[in-house]
């Protein structure tokens, strides 16, 4: 009987070609676990209104790991429209299922790394004091609060009379308040004090595990003075218990340019969900892009992780297939990590390392080519042969 179970959700477009590579990655360095397949995604919103069937809910609710690959996300009125005809008009409303599983099973830390492998020629460059390239090496973890925020899903179009009257109640809402219901959309955006603790101190444990010195809060406090103030507030408590790593702040908006200017100077980061979506895009374009982009999304009983790059469906059927499989087989790392298979993970993050800075074999994004069938034939490596090439390093 294998030690571990993992819910294996593929998902749409290349979460279908890049899972079972992380599979076999994972595989190769002996993890001990037998993969259950759930359903999730566009598919089953059209057949069965609802892209996170309870089936995949129980699932994880039993096996308390995932993997997950990606999803097709689409605006409200071409969700609706994709519905099978007899759905149709029947109240269904389409949700992201990976938003939904976040909530549902509380899976409120989210952790992206962005690092840069040597040799990556994809990695952020500026130019040097004595005019040459300098490549600063990027290290930065963002964790994201993953349940709150403008994600919570607290939103109208012509709001209620209740929810209307709640707002008119603030001296700030007299300038929409003649505005028509139908012309009115509300989004909130919703913070707690106990989840912006729980951030933050994950926040403030890993630094401390892995050595970084400091903790930087990314929030918008100056304009945004509610929600992004308790996240500052909260941060500043849980700092007293790690004195000896540095409490930093920064304006989203700021942390923008500056990660252009000097990733290098940051490590840790925490940020609510909207800014840490931000923050967390920007770093990983700086390591690579989106072939490289890990998560873990962790709760206090389920563990969900995958890649926060798209479901690209335009390059799901292409034989071979082209995308780059890394940021799932980092993924996977992150599963390894969190169970205690560190051994394993730093395996994995060695013979990627090693892949990248020989550069014998890349995918198209690594050889900077246009994507679509010809990448192939102008040399790129397949997903398969990146993953192959990562196996022999394994070896």
């Amino acid at each position: 009987m294998s030690k571990y179970t993992v819910v294996s959700m593929p998902g749409d477009g290349i979460g279908k070609v890049v899972l079972p590579e992380a599979i076999r990655v994972l595989d190769a360095v002996g993890f001990d676990a037998e993969y259950v397949h759930a359903d999730i995604g566009w598919d089953f919103w059209i057949d069965e209104g609802n892209a996170l069937p309870q089936r995949t809910i129980d699932a994880l609710a039993e096996h308390k790991l995932g993997l997950f690959g990606a999803i097709t996300s689409k605006p409200k009125g071409e969700a609706a429209a994709e519905l099978k005809l007899e759905l149709r008009d029947q109240g269904f409303v389409y949700y992201s299922p990976i938003v939904a599983m976040r909530q549902h099973f509380d899976l409120d830390v989210c952790i992206r790394p962005c690092r840069s492998f040597p040799g990556n020629p994809l990695n952020f460059i500026r130019r040097g004091r004595d005019g040459g390239v300098d490549e600063p090496l990027v290290n930065a973890v963002i964790f994201r609060q993953n349940t709150e925020g403008l994600y919570g899903g607290v939103e109208w179009t012509d709001p209620p009379e209740n929810v209307r009257a709640a707002l008119n109640s603030h001296p700030k809402f007299k300038l929409f308040s003649e505005v028509p219901g139908p012309d009115l959309a509300v989004s909130t955006r919703i913070f707690s004090r106990e989840k912006c603790r729980r951030i933050t101190r994950a926040a403030f444990e890993y630094a401390q595990k892995h050595g970084y010195k400091s903790v930087t809060v990314c929030e918008k406090p100056n304009v945004i003075r509610e929600t992004s103030g308790m996240m500052e507030a909260e941060a500043a408590l849980v700092q007293k218990e790690f004195r000896d790593i540095q409490l930093w702040s920064t304006n989203i908006d700021a942390q923008m340019m500056w990660l252009t200017k000097n990733p290098e100077t940051y490590g840790v980061i925490v940020a609510g969900n909207m800014f840490g979506d931000i923050v967390s895009d920007g770093f990983a374009g700086l390591v690579g892009g989106l072939g490289f982009a890990c998560s873990a999304n962790i709760g206090k009983d389920v563990a969900v992780f995958e890649p926060t790059h798209g479901s690209a469906p335009k390059y799901e059927k292409l034989d071979p297939p082209i995308v780059n499989p890394i940021a799932m087989i980092l993924s996977g790392c992150m599963l390894l990590d969190h169970v205690g298979e560190t051994e394993k993970s730093t395996r994995i993050w060695g013979a990627i390392s090693r892949v990248i800075e020989k550069a014998e074999v890349q995918t198209y994004d690594l050889k900077r080519f246009t994507g679509g069938a010809s990448a192939i034939e102008k040399g790129a490596a397949t997903s398969v042969q990146l993953t192959d090439a990562i196996l022999a390093e394994l070896k």
